[in-house]
């Protein structure tokens, strides 16, 4: 098989270029930044109502934090084998088929991106109407907070980038803050050890557990954005991988700190009944201001992560658009900044559209499988790169093929346990996915035309 490796200096031409001005430190705040939003205040209460004792809840955790790692890894080698703009997208199109790339750009703009957003987006706007004290409609404050991002975002990819990453260092601020809370301002701690399990081993447990997986991988999983911004990194080859791992290891040592001083505080049993886990740390602590104060970590962190998803998915869409299945003005990029001002606007006028016709709890029960199905495609391309000898790269991911394997595995088993315990969502996920056969066979005809 001929290399395919990507030219990572594009041949002069008079067209605008994606400009390459991110580094290690942009690379790996746009990885933790793709993680963290809102859900690691909120969602240590969904996983302990599925599982019931410390060691298990931090043992899903844990676990979540195993599956990243791996997902970091392989990813890393990705990046380096095909440092190409869009991630996910080009790594499919290249080792499988154009069309199985489609149908992930599809569903990222239809269901897995723009559906989180606009969840996101609606968390923000809350908490912002309730720390402001306006009395403002949340679809307003919503939409106008969306047009702001997708405003700076469009003023280039370097703007767009300061943003984010000043939005997730204020994020990381606001966890030590809770941490810091929950070890030291605690008088008594309640967390109890014994028992480990609160049932007998078995398949019942196990299910439980996979359960409580799904709420820790949704919280868990965005590391692979980071990859679609390949084209705009100087050194997209060295500082993605080393981004990639650097973010996935600070995010998994904050959420188990995260998850443990709920368990200080509140002990499993509470933690279960109380759905604002955070802000109950923070009250037992500081009493009403610290409550304030992680409201106000709680709306810079879902901010932060609608900035990052602002300035990264697009570029799937624009290389979608590139390869001549999207709109075409899509894949323009702004002679000013240098970024696809049209992809970004697309993706924020679709994320708007969900949130005012408030679809997006909805769309939320699709996002877990879609996005799994597709990191398990994603993640066997490693398979198809190693054999065709893609990239002048080295093998970093450890352990395959069974790692690989691994990781391809717990995706697949994700998805299998999401189709039973919510079989009509994912049917309708899958349904959204397949109905993107005929309209990518549909560009590709009027392209030829």
């Amino acid at each position: 098989m001929p290399n395919i490796a990507p030219q990572l200096q594009p041949e002069p031409s008079s067209q605008p270029q994606l400009a390459r001005r991110l580094g290690l430190f942009d690379a790996t705040m746009l990885v933790m930044g793709g993680i963290i939003g809102a859900g690691i205040f909120i969602n240590p209460y969904v996983v302990a109502q599925k599982v019931h004792t410390p060691a298990l809840i931090l043992g899903a955790w844990a676990a979540g934090g195993v599956i990243a790692l791996l997902g970091a890894f392989i990813y890393a080698e990705l990046a380096e084998r095909l440092p190409m703009v869009g991630g996910q997208y080009a790594y499919i199109r290249e080792a499988y088929h154009p069309l199985l790339a489609f149908l992930y750009g599809w569903v990222l703009l239809l269901v897995i991106q723009t559906g989180g957003m606009a969840a996101v987006t609606v968390t923000f706007s809350r908490y912002f109407i309730e720390l402001t004290g306006l009395h403002l409609p949340e679809a307003a404050v919503a939409v106008l907070t969306l047009a702001i991002l997708t405003i700076i975002n469009c003023l280039g990819v370097r703007t767009g980038s300061t943003v984010q990453n000043t939005l997730m260092i204020m994020k990381i601020a606001a966890i030590f803050v809770l941490v810091a809370a929950g070890l030291f301002y605690i008088a008594t701690p309640n967390i109890v050890w014994r028992p480990l399990t609160d049932r007998p081993l078995g398949l019942g447990l196990a299910s439980d557990f996979g359960a409580a997986m799904v709420p820790v991988l949704f919280a868990i999983a965005g590391w692979q954005t980071a990859n679609f911004a390949a084209g705009e990194l100087k050194n997209p080859k060295k500082d993605l991988p080393r981004g990639l791992l650097l973010g996935v290891i600070g995010v998994i040592i904050l959420y188990m700190a995260v998850n443990y001083v709920c368990l200080l505080a509140l002990g499993a049993t509470q933690l279960a009944q109380t759905k604002t886990p955070a802000s109950a740390v923070m009250s037992a602590a500081f009493g009403t201001k610290g409550a304030t104060l992680i409201a106000f970590g709680i709306a810079v962190s879902a901010l932060g992560f609608l900035s990052q998803s602002v300035l990264t998915a697009p570029r799937v869409y624009f290389a979608m658009a590139e390869d001549g299945v999207f709109f075409q003005a899509i894949g323009r990029i702004s002679s000013k900044t240098q970024v696809p001002v049209f992809a970004i606007i697309l993706q924020s006028i679709w994320t708007a559209v969900i949130l005012l016709t408030g679809k997006f709890e909805q769309i939320l029960n699709y996002v877990v499988s879609m996005d799994f199905i597709f990191f398990g495609i994603s993640a066997s391309c490693i398979f198809v790169f190693r054999k065709r000898n893609v990239g002048d790269a080295q093998n970093l991911m450890p352990g395959h093929p069974w790692t690989t394997a691994l990781f391809c595995g717990i995706c697949a088993l994700v998805v299998i346990n999401t189709v039973i315990r919510y079989p009509a969502n994912t049917l309708i996920g899958i349904a959204i996915l397949f109905s993107g056969i005929p309209v990518f066979y549909l560009w590709k005809k009027a392209k030829s035309a």
